[in-house]
């Protein structure tokens, strides 16, 4: 299988780059990407920069120039709750992008997308019930995700209020643009910075909390074969 990786940040990049084997850099056009095998996959990983709109772009490139079945995420992110800890892992089932708003002008509701039911841009399902099943304790959450670090309470009370978890800058645009191109999704995230923590915790955080999250995407790879399915 074909699988793109988005990788935001090059702190996050380095715990890809680690992993040991023959990593190939890749250039199309402007872009450089790296390539390995990885068990029977052949993987594509980008970087993609912060934020939504170079998510977007980082995702819509790998699905272009090299035709990924899949495309794949891992990093860190914040937490909305009290009660979650730094180095908790999630599998993300769903994003809401609270910079997205045509609720005064249409049929749905504030940060909804009239193609979903609600809220919630989805990632691929079946991904998500596999890495529960490999990884009993890992726990499957909906992500808050926009255009900023967020560090006030009272934001993230609001975010938290919106049914999410955790929040990052990057998965809304990935699941989005994936959707719409009919490729599977998937996103693994570690906690940097907790409910009380703010962007010094996440600094002190976001190398081991990417390499925690690399290394259970890694293994999920090795243990799924061509067609996405179980070893």
């Amino acid at each position: 299988m074909r699988v793109g990786i988005v990788i935001a940040i090059k702190r996050e990049l380095q715990a890809f780059l680690a992993q040991g084997g023959e990593i190939e850099t890749v250039t199309v056009g402007r872009r450089e990407a790296y390539h390995v095998t990885m068990g029977v996959h052949d993987i594509y990983a980008v970087m993609s920069g912060w934020g939504e709109i170079d998510a977007a772009s980082a995702t819509q490139f790998l699905i272009t120039a090299f035709d990924v079945e899949a495309v794949m995420n891992f990093g860190v992110a914040g937490a909305l709750r009290r009660g979650l800890a730094v180095k908790d892992l999630f599998a993300v089932s769903g994003a809401v992008n609270y910079d997205f708003d045509t609720s005064s002008i249409d049929p749905v509701e504030k940060y909804q997308y009239a193609e979903y039911e609600d809220t919630r841009i989805p990632l691929d399902r079946e991904y998500v019930e596999l890495a529960k099943r490999l990884y009993p304790e890992l726990r499957e959450t909906v992500v808050a995700s926009g255009e900023r670090f967020i560090e006030d309470p009272a934001e993230k009370d609001a975010l938290a209020a919106l049914g999410c978890d955790i929040c990052d800058m990057e998965i809304a645009a990935i699941a989005r643009v994936a959707e719409r191109n009919g490729v599977r999704a998937f996103s693994v995230k570690c906690i940097s910075d907790t409910y009380e923590g703010d962007g010094g915790d996440f600094q002190k955080n976001v190398t081991s909390g990417a390499e925690k999250a690399f290394a259970l995407l890694r293994d999920l790879l090795l243990r799924i074969d061509g067609a996405g399915d179980l070893c």
